[in-house]
């Protein structure tokens, strides 16, 4: 390994993800680059989890028998360790969801619902992943609000400027964008950002799912009214996130799902709901998958954030060196000061979808695609991108494998595209030859 591998020990890292250990289907070994879709599970998450559905699993808050007992204890453990990973200041903020869309959803639908009104302006950037635009341009058409994105400069930023600009001029009742964008890789100042548009009387929502993987989160330092994420991008499992409110804010809201588990009181004539953060857990919560995450969040904590961090940081620095060196490249974010281990990119004449086939015969796994990012890739004029997103267990060696796959796939298909020119050079050669002999 190189030094860069050094301060995390990836060679033992990468020990403790069993699927790292496969090849793909072109039997070349994994390099699996798709981490900013869904990261890998250690085995400590996998068998926190099969310890549960092995001994004590059962419903929680309801059973007054010992596996009952145990999960409820183990599931609100997992909320305690959530609450600590957030730096929130009590459980009582931190609310268990089936993801980053579910936690948007309960606040445009909570929230939402009960705070906008006709013309009020929710802002977002450009840059947003799907799930933090569809919610609010639901809202818009229940509401009567509308909803404003603040666009990125030719180099793929957004200066503190451009945001101040768009706050004063729209003063919007809320600002939600991303704490770090899932295509462009940028990483964006929240802290600030939150002070400028609380001082505009906007509240904030931050959708953290590409930073609670990558960097230490502090939400009482943020200072933002919402911040959700989801335990997939964790190193958790699927099917859980985690949505944080201030709790002033989260006892204001009424409650989005109604039904078990949510409610104090229920007579014929209505229902008294729970307290928090019961009054926003209707139903079965998901249990087993809260355990897990507190596994990943243990193990990310363990590991180091900022060192993580850093880790990422130069292997996407090293991505972006590389691709950049590679005639008819493009890359579709800022320079590598500005990002984490996120390269977007296309190459000049081959369709995204291509790179990632090609690319995966050398058992390079990236994403290819919008990413669930159209408006971003409608104005910056493309239809789709290539993406390799880095992770704590990548290597320098890993980057440099992927580089050559895209240099061998860019050469295959410039050479393609010679073989096409030259053929129909030939043939049109040919066409007017004849045509000469004809007349």
């Amino acid at each position: 390994m190189s030094t860069l591998a050094e301060s995390l020990d990836v060679a033992k890292i990468r020990l403790e993800f069993p699927v790292l250990e496969r090849h793909a289907s072109s039997g070349e070994p994994l390099v699996y680059f798709d981490n900013a879709a869904s990261t890998q599970r250690p085995v400590s998450v996998i068998e926190a989890m099969n310890d549960c559905y092995r001994h004590y699993y059962s419903n929680v808050h309801r059973g007054i028998h010992t596996l009952s007992e145990e999960s409820t204890q183990a599931y609100e453990n997992a909320r305690q360790t959530t609450c600590d990973f957030l730096n929130a200041s009590s459980v009582s903020e931190v609310i268990f969801t089936a993801g980053t869309t579910a936690g948007i959803n309960t606040v445009a639908r909570s929230w939402g619902d009960a705070n906008l009104r006709q013309d009020d302006v929710i802002l977002l950037l450009i840059s947003e992943h799907h799930a933090n635009i569809v919610p609010w341009h639901q809202l818009a058409a229940r509401t009567g609000c509308r909803v404003e994105f603040v666009p990125i400069d030719d180099n793929f930023l957004i200066s503190d400027e451009v945001v101040g600009e768009y706050l004063n001029r729209h003063r919007p009742r809320l600002f939600a964008f991303g704490a770090a964008s899932n295509t462009l890789g940028s990483e964006y100042p929240v802290e600030r950002w939150t002070a400028m548009a609380h001082q505009a009387g906007a509240t904030v929502l931050v959708d953290a799912a590409q930073a609670a993987p990558h960097w230490a989160i502090d939400v009482q330092s943020w200072d933002a009214d919402f911040v959700v994420f989801s335990g997939h991008k964790v190193c958790g499992p699927t099917g859980i996130g985690v949505l944080y409110g201030k709790r002033a804010i989260l006892e204001s809201m009424p409650p989005f799902l109604g039904g078990g588990g949510m409610i104090s009181l229920v007579t014929i004539d209505g229902f008294t709901t729970h307290e928090l953060p019961e009054k926003f857990e209707a139903g079965t919560p998901p249990i087993v998958e809260a355990i897990g995450l507190q596994a990943a969040l243990k193990y990310l904590q363990d590991l180091g954030m900022d060192r993580i961090h850093e880790h990422e940081k130069q292997l996407g620095a090293r991505c972006d060196q590389g691709l950049r060196a590679i005639p008819g490249v493009r890359i579709i974010g800022p320079d590598a000061e500005f990002k984490g281990g996120i390269n977007s990119f296309v190459i000049e004449g081959v369709h995204a979808h291509d790179v990632s086939q090609f690319l995966d015969s050398r058992g390079v796994a990236v994403r290819a695609g919008h990413h669930c990012t159209m408006p971003l890739h409608d104005a910056v004029g493309i239809t789709a991108s290539a993406r390799a997103s880095c992770y704590l267990y990548n290597t320098d060696e890993e980057v440099d494998q992927f580089l050559q796959a895209v240099e061998d796939v860019r050469a295959k298909f410039a050479k393609s595209g010679r073989r096409r020119r030259s053929r129909r050079s030939q043939t049109s050669s040919a066409n007017q030859s004849e045509t000469g002999r004809t007349t």
